[in-house]
């Protein structure tokens, strides 16, 4: 099983207010639940009025599908009308496959 994390950093410069922020973040995460089967909540930032951190996972038991998965939604949040995507990071990790002995339910 593969577990893929992408963690988004947004600049929001026409927030005046946590209400024009909160509509942007609110847009953007109802965006992406709607397009793909993935996590994604506010992370940080969540008292700055020109910032938003978000954290995006996916599970799949390929690894090539998280990161295909996730490039779309960084692509997604790189067209963003009311923000601007100043970071991005990924990583996509390899969980309990170790820890089992190969039987069909593990231990």
């Amino acid at each position: 099983m593969f577990v893929g994390l992408l963690r988004l950093t947004f600049h929001i410069p026409h927030a005046r207010t946590l209400k024009d922020k909160r509509r942007v973040v609110l847009r953007f995460r109802d965006r992406v639940r709607a397009r793909f089967d993935v996590s994604i909540a506010e992370v940080g930032a969540q008292d700055l009025l020109q910032r938003a951190v978000f954290g995006v996972g996916v599970v799949s038991a390929e690894a090539a599908v998280c990161d295909s998965v996730l490039d779309r939604v960084a692509h997604l949040a790189e067209t963003q009308e009311n923000a601007v995507l100043t970071d991005r990071s990924t990583e996509v990790m390899s969980v309990g496959d170790e820890l089992h002995d190969g039987g069909p339910h593990g231990r």
